[in-house]
């Protein structure tokens, strides 16, 4: 293992995994904030035709 070293420079290794994985976690949590189920800033859309299947139905109650 210590061979690899030799061939890349640690640092320069190190600061380009840690990009990629930050870049990998923004590009994840935009694609999450895209979905309509896991969007925690806005919350889920409900559609008018979701909120009346819950309505009761006339003549009950």
């Amino acid at each position: 293992m210590w061979r690899l070293w030799l061939l890349f420079d640690p640092r320069r290794t190190l600061v380009a995994l840690v990009t990629f994985l930050f870049i990998l976690a923004i590009l994840i949590h935009f694609i999450l904030l895209s979905t309509d189920r896991f969007n925690w800033l806005e919350g889920p859309s409900t559609s008018p035709g979701a909120v009346s299947q819950f309505s009761p139905l006339p003549g009950d109650g």
